[in-house]
């Protein structure tokens, strides 16, 4: 079956007991079992809730792994994904990754004496040198946020499993309807469901998805023993979600195509980052990793800071907010707003300036998108 069709019915059959076509949502925080030996399908709803695992039997097809694990957010799965790291062991990052990422890593795991390399992921040559015997797991966000950077997800699998290491990948920005990490070679794939897999800005979700039973096997008793996971009504939303994904982040993407190109051609704007362009340095790698460029577009105005906070806070259809993939338009500040956890020296290091301007494309018309930022421009 095609993607659209196994995101409506794989996970997703009708109620049995009643004929109901959406299933119920499952509230119960224990379960009744048939006698003392505690193997009914289900106990506690800690260790798995069919609402639950509903959706996450949707993800793991859609993806193409065998298991997923749905969390509270999607910094429990990254955190979770840590977890299999132990005091000594080396996690290498991407550089353009998202700054709860980065404050996760460089403030957290550090204390904690896990080591954290950061490197240029989209420069393979410069991973290949830095990944080395003590990495045990080699972290990328491609495309990067918010710079949108492209990392070859097949080279950085190879290179982490030479090394004896794990290969993660945030894939937030593309989710499985845009790209596929696991059939690229990655071990694990994040996706933060509070974005387009939620798509309606009402949920708080994470997810982990893995090609390796075994692997899985260890995430889950690692969610399990610490409980960080996803309750009974963001799941059933986020089954929700899957239904319409595709038809959502291709309309989206398609817009923010158009979007791109119209700013190439602003004087107002100095810079545009959006893979789907033919002058992005890595759209021929993206077009092969990803069936689109993307929604998410970012740009660098050509005024001062003070210009692009101007813009920011002149549009009207684009709503100034944190977060992104929704059926509503976003824009930010990333160096304000959605980075502002990182260390400004390491923010500006990696080229994140104080003036870029992210835009979230949602479901709203090409030509009123285009208008409201051309008023905003034209106030910078």
């Amino acid at each position: 079956m095609q993607f659209r069709t196994r995101a409506i019915h794989v996970g997703q059959e009708h109620d049995p007991a009643t004929g109901a076509v959406v299933k119920p949502i499952h509230l119960a925080s224990t379960f009744v079992q048939p006698d003392s030996s505690m193997t009914a399908a289900y106990d506690y709803a800690r260790t798995g809730n069919p609402t639950r695992h509903a959706f996450e039997k949707t993800l793991a097809n859609l993806d193409g792994g065998t298991r997923a694990l749905a969390f509270a957010s999607g910094m429990a799965a990254t955190h979770c994904a840590t977890m299999l790291l132990t005091p000594g062991d080396e996690i290498v990052t991407g550089t353009d990754i998202y700054g709860g990422t980065w404050r996760l890593f460089n403030r957290v795991l550090t204390e904690r004496g896990i080591v954290v390399t950061a490197v240029d992921t989209s420069d393979t040559a410069a991973v290949a040198r830095t990944v080395g015997p003590r990495t045990k797991l080699l972290w990328v966000e491609s495309p990067g946020n918010p710079l949108l950077s492209i990392t070859d997800i097949a080279a950085c699998a190879e290179i982490a499993h030479r090394a004896g290491a794990l290969l993660a990948c945030d894939a937030t920005l593309t989710t499985p309807a845009l790209s596929r990490p696991l059939q690229l070679g990655a071990d694990i794939v994040m996706h933060s469901a509070t974005k387009s897999i939620g798509g309606h800005s009402d949920l708080l979700g994470g997810a982990l998805v893995v090609g390796d039973a075994d692997l899985g096997t260890r995430l889950h008793w690692l969610q399990n023993a610490t409980g960080a996971v996803m309750g009974p009504l963001e799941a059933f939303l986020c089954s929700r979600g899957l239904k319409t994904l595709e038809l959502r982040v291709l309309a989206q993407s398609a817009t923010a195509l158009r979007l791109a190109e119209w700013l190439v051609s602003q004087p107002a704007v100095r810079k545009v980052h959006y893979p789907g362009l033919p002058s992005h340095p890595a759209h021929a790698l993206a077009m092969r990793q990803m069936a689109t460029g993307g929604t998410i577009v970012s740009f660098e105005a050509a005024g001062t800071v003070a210009d692009a906070r101007r813009v920011v806070e002149s549009t009207r259809l684009f709503q100034l907010a944190v977060s992104l993939g929704a059926v509503e338009s976003l824009i930010e500040i990333p160096a304000a707003m959605s980075h502002g956890s990182y260390a400004p020296e390491a923010r500006r290091a990696v080229g994140i300036a104080d003036g870029l301007i992210r835009l979230s494309v949602g479901l709203e018309a090409f030509e009123d998108l285009r208008d409201d930022l051309a008023a905003a421009l034209s106030r910078a």
